[in-house]
């Protein structure tokens, strides 16, 4: 295929998985703040700016009074802001038509429909009372769309290119929820005696990565600092973890390269000397300096994508 056809399919695939994770923050964040024990660091503000430090544009002014209905907006669907829900089901379309041929009618047609749904969705019932519909929509959409995905094309290097863009944002969007969160524990700790290991900003994260019922049945115990990053950087076999996605990558990006002795300077190889130095890494000497952790695995996510996008997408 067509170098540009496949980069195509590589940001439908990224745009996708973007569109959910973002609904499902401003979703957990927004709810999860009425049910929070610790009502002073869940005010209304503290969970607005958490928001916005997720999609990446955090608010610096600490004094500045934002107002709840216009960043709803602006996160959900302001086509002026680069980041919006909105924005990222229209690439995710436009990347689409651009490989129409590549991927099943099926396929194209929910996409279509969530576009539109999106689309004529009214703004003003957004901010005031449609955050929980909107978002719950979003979300199921796009797991109706990794269903479509799997089911109705051929798993050859069609789909897995798509797979390849999907869980490589899962993993860089996950590990921005995470860097959100931990944010917000140090921001909390001790408003009302909570600690920073057993702070309810862990719970908000695995709900946020959709994986709290799945860590609870793992561990069998209220989520501490430890377990939930243990159970979302590490462990492969949470199909949310950034252990899985790497790996996830790595499978698919064999696809697409088929030699056995990989050149130092290859996707492959960069991807498997990052996803083996996650593998060998204890979660006590992570969580010691989780910050400097967050900042280089952007990075090497960031280098692998590139990589890829020159290796196998340069047109």
């Amino acid at each position: 295929m067509l170098a540009r056809v496949a980069n195509n399919l590589f940001w439908m695939g990224r745009y996708i998985e973007r569109s959910e994770h973002i609904a499902r923050y401003l979703n957990v964040n927004y709810f999860s703040s009425l049910d929070a024990p610790n009502q002073l660091s869940q005010s209304r503000q503290f969970v607005l700016r958490s928001m916005l430090f997720m999609v990446g544009d955090p608010e610096e002014d600490d004094s500045k009074i934002l107002n709840e209905q216009n960043v709803l907006f602006k996160i959900g669907l302001d086509h002026q802001t680069h980041y919006s829900i909105i924005n990222n089901i229209k690439s995710a379309r436009e990347n689409a038509n651009s490989a129409r041929d590549l991927i099943s009618t099926e396929l194209y047609e929910a996409i279509n429909k969530f576009y539109h749904f999106t689309l004529n969705y009214n703004s003003e019932v957004f901010v005031k009372n449609g955050l929980h519909d909107f978002t719950l929509h979003v979300t199921e959409m796009t797991d109706i769309l990794r269903g479509k995905i799997r089911g109705t094309l051929l798993h050859d290097p069609v789909y897995a290119i798509i797979m390849l863009g999907i869980n490589m944002e899962r993993a860089t969007q996950v590990i921005r929820i995470i860097n959100s969160k931990n944010k917000d524990a140090l921001n909390s700790q001790g408003s009302y005696g909570d600690k920073f290991s057993k702070s309810f900003e862990w719970t908000t994260l695995l709900k946020c990565a959709e994986s709290y019922d799945m860590m609870r049945r793992h561990y069998k115990k209220a989520p501490t600092s430890i377990s939930t990053l243990e159970f979302l950087i590490l462990n492969p076999n949470c199909p949310r973890s950034i252990m899985n996605s790497l790996n996830q990558v790595y499978y698919h990006i064999k696809v697409l390269d088929t030699t056995t002795n990989y050149n130092k300077n290859s996707t492959a190889f960069l991807i498997g000397k990052v996803r083996s130095e996650i593998q060998y890494k204890h979660i006590e000497e992570i969580e010691c300096n989780i910050q400097e952790f967050i900042e280089n695995i952007l990075i090497n996510l960031t280098e692998i994508s590139l990589k890829m996008e020159k290796e196998f997408f340069n047109y």
